[in-house]
């Protein structure tokens, strides 16, 4: 039996959950006249955020709580409504979603998809969370996306990028917004060729899950497209805090390049070992020895500090993008913390939006109009130019941003630089691709 905690609007409330099937208990019983899990009542409906409040995510997941706490006061009418006015859709007037106070829950999946599932169950059963959204793991997307298919609610799935979630394990009630490492690499490789040539050794060090896998699997396939070798990949547990032992072997590799298929903890601290190495001040086969981190965020950038200078890496979102819609996210949510959002903090803010939006365009909280409502939906003003959420697998497609560290930051907060915006049309793909192959998007479930 494990336990997991819930806060609703700041009250901690601890409950008993366990195993992986979900049995709704009888109050929920109500539900079944509606036709789905958890239909809310006239006044008020609740949302569930599951975000890493502890583990090597735990940044991220409180940028994601800061951003979701952001919506929410947006949606129910306070602050100066964010991106409500930018969003090209224009059915939110802040009255909350349907005429509903927008109440919510959180927990902690600790970067764990047990710990992740357990907390999402809770909140389905125990609090009545209509909807489930959040995390900073693909490990934990995947098994939460699985945990709301069964339970008939909708899941907006906060920052995950391994290629699975919306592939080989995309659910009819799971949507993604954030971009993906097919996506990172299809944007990254041409650049790499260009400041780094065409004929290098890469080295890969990944982490051990999901994520890991496909990103590794992605720019290992585009790099070498471009004529690249791969000279080795070795897989790291994601509770890794030193990767001393991990750097060593890459001196005598042969490799002139290692990428890092990290992120957070991990990647700030598999960059500071490589650094400490000497790594960067090394040449091999002739060459500057380069390091490249796939998926980069501004919090990852401040936690490795100097090492970050010059280092391309890709991202979702960045606060220093001059549309309107950036520019009133970054205004509100600087107003309210202090420093500008991560794209944690976007993704999980634009989701929220998304939801409420296809609520109100479905004119019904079952998750089977929301669904309908989200497929094939294009939209802008959210930050990432024209987007369309892809029918066929729930995929959000828009510009990539590939960064680098910046030489000469102006603070603790300007610490990457936008080298290139990639055009949507590089980064599409078939929804067949054999990188997403193996799973079947299945139908809506809109539970009770």
């Amino acid at each position: 039996m494990s336990k997991t905690n819930l806060t609703r609007r700041g009250v901690l409330q601890t409950g008993a959950v366990a195993g992986a099937g979900l049995a709704l208990p009888t109050y929920l019983s109500a539900a079944s006249h509606t036709g789905f899990t958890n239909a809310p009542g006239d006044s008020s409906v609740t949302l569930g955020f599951n975000v890493p409040q502890t583990g090597a995510y735990a940044d991220e997941g409180a940028d994601e709580l800061r951003a979701y706490e952001l919506a929410v006061e947006h949606l129910n009418g306070g602050g100066d409504g964010g991106m409500l006015p930018t969003f090209s859709s224009k059915v939110l007037d802040g009255t909350g979603i349907l005429g509903r106070k927008v109440e919510y829950v959180t927990g902690d999946t600790q970067t764990k998809s047990d710990a992740a599932r357990a907390s999402a169950k809770a909140m389905i059963e125990k609090e009545g969370a209509i909807m489930i959204t959040g995390g900073s793991s693909s490990g934990v997307a995947v098994a939460v996306q699985g945990l709301c298919q069964e339970a008939g609610v909708i899941f907006m799935a906060g920052l995950t990028h391994s290629n699975d979630t919306t592939g080989k394990d995309k659910k009819a009630n799971g949507f993604r917004h954030f971009f993906n490492a097919y996506m990172s690499a299809a944007a990254l490789a041409p650049v790499l060729a260009k400041m780094y040539g065409n004929d290098r050794k890469a080295y890969h060090l990944t982490a051990d899950y999901t994520w890991g896998w496909t990103q590794q699997e992605s720019i290992a396939a585009a790099t070498e497209a471009m004529g690249w070798e791969t000279v080795n990949n070795v897989l790291t547990p994601l509770a890794s805090t030193d990767f001393s032992s991990y750097i060593a072997p890459v001196l005598n590799s042969g490799a002139d390049v290692l990428v890092l298929n990290h992120y957070g903890g991990n990647m700030v601290n598999s960059l500071t070992n490589a650094v400490q190495f000497g790594l960067r001040e090394k040449q091999v086969n002739g060459k500057n020895f380069e390091i490249v981190v796939p998926l980069y965020s501004r919090l990852m950038a401040r936690g490795a500090g100097e090492n970050v200078k010059g280092i391309f890496g890709s991202t979702n979102w960045h606060w220093s993008l001059q549309d309107e819609g950036s520019k009133a996210f970054v205004k509100s949510f600087g107003t309210k913390y202090g420093f500008p959002p991560s794209q944690a903090a976007h993704t999980c803010y634009v989701q929220t939006l998304l939801y409420a939006d296809a609520v109100t365009r479905g004119g019904s909280f079952n998750p089977c109009a929301v669904a309908e409502a989200l497929e094939g939906f294009e939209f802008d003003g959210l930050g990432n130019g024209p987007t369309l959420y892809r029918a066929e697998d729930h995929q959000c497609f828009k510009d990539v941003l590939v960064v680098k560290g910046k030489e000469n930051p102006t603070s603790e907060f300007d610490l990457l630089e936008i080298v290139e915006v990639t055009p949507r049309a590089q980064v599409e793909y078939a929804a067949d691709h054999p990188m997403f192959a193996g799973g079947q998007l299945g139908s809506c479930n809109p539970g009770a």
